[in-house]
């Protein structure tokens, strides 16, 4: 293999020219983009982040390396792109590395479009309750009805396939599940394990964003946002402040109170006649019924 020369803060160290190109074309794309986001891979399966890696390859470069040489890389463009010294400290354990335009909250929320469930493996935890829903199964009698019973599912043979006789929780959030379950949910096409890319860690413009960080429920901000606009309209009315959108509420809000106003002052109009007359046939009722009450009586 050929040899190159690189030059480190260490001084001059001869490296493979596969490992040159691989450390320039690191620090290449530290620079083009404005976001570097890191993915731990201790639950994601390799599949997953192919998927992902196909699906946006226009919009996100993602790079699987050993964690030295990704630092030893960086280590050299410190100046060059601001945050990546945090990102260095980041890197532990298996890594994914994300170069992209997208904003971490936008990159990491579609990440979170993009899971699916998959089947359990031994060691896996359930996420939420798991149930073996009754009715036919399609499987054959056989060995396999010894999983069943393991997993304290009652089971009977009807028309030569096993029926499941009751609904049967089989595992409850937090629970690990077993080899031997794990075997049967696969038979059964029980896919409980929710699985995706999540973004770590990421550095931005020279700021840095943590995994608590970019966990955004986008319809508790739409919510809020809907609140603080009820909150602001009501406040623009309250104060008679014209606006696009509090104009035809202040309108409203002008002839209800106009008509209360000819209403209490008996001022006669084809908007307040009825509403006049009516007050005034309440208020001779009330009249009547405190004269009848010391004795008074209506006089033909």
């Amino acid at each position: 293999m050929s040899q190159t020369t690189v030059i480190n803060k260490l001084g001059r160290t001869s490296y493979p020219e596969r490992k040159v190109n691989l450390y320039e074309n690191l620090q290449s794309l530290a620079k083009s983009y404005n976001v570097i986001a890191l993915c731990r891979m201790t639950k994601v399966r390799s599949a997953q982040l192919m998927a992902i890696r196909k699906k946006f390859k226009n919009e996100i470069k993602i790079l699987t390396i050993k964690n030295k040489v990704a630092q030893r890389a960086f280590e050299q463009i410190f100046e060059d792109v601001k945050g990546l010294e945090f990102l260095n400290k980041e890197l532990e354990g298996q890594c994914a590395l994300m170069f992209t335009n997208l904003s971490p909250f936008k990159l990491n929320l579609t990440f979170d479009k993009n899971k699916i469930f998959m089947a359990a493996k031994g060691g896996d935890i359930a996420p939420n309750e798991l149930l073996i829903p009754a009715g036919n199964t399609g499987i054959n009698p056989g060995p396999v009805l010894s999983e069943f019973k393991e997993s304290n599912v009652p089971t009977k043979i009807d028309q030569g396939t096993i029926w499941v006789s009751k609904d049967t929780i089989v595992a409850k959030p937090g629970d690990v599940i077993s080899q031997k379950l794990a075997a049967l949910l696969s038979k059964l096409d029980v896919k409980p394990i929710e699985a995706g890319v999540s973004v770590n860690y990421a550095i931005a413009e020279g700021l840095e964003f943590k995994e608590k960080d970019l966990k955004i429920v986008v319809q508790e901000y739409v919510d809020e946002i809907v609140r603080s606009f009820q909150e602001a309209l009501a406040l623009t009315v309250e104060a008679v402040y014209f606006t696009k959108e509090s104009t035809p509420l202040l309108l409203i809000k002008g002839k209800q109170h106009g008509l209360s106003l000819a209403v209490e002052a008996g001022y006669l109009s084809p908007e307040t006649v009825e509403l006049v007359l009516g007050k005034a046939n309440a208020v001779a009722g009330n009249l009547s019924q405190q004269l009848s009450s010391k004795g008074y009586s209506p006089q033909n």
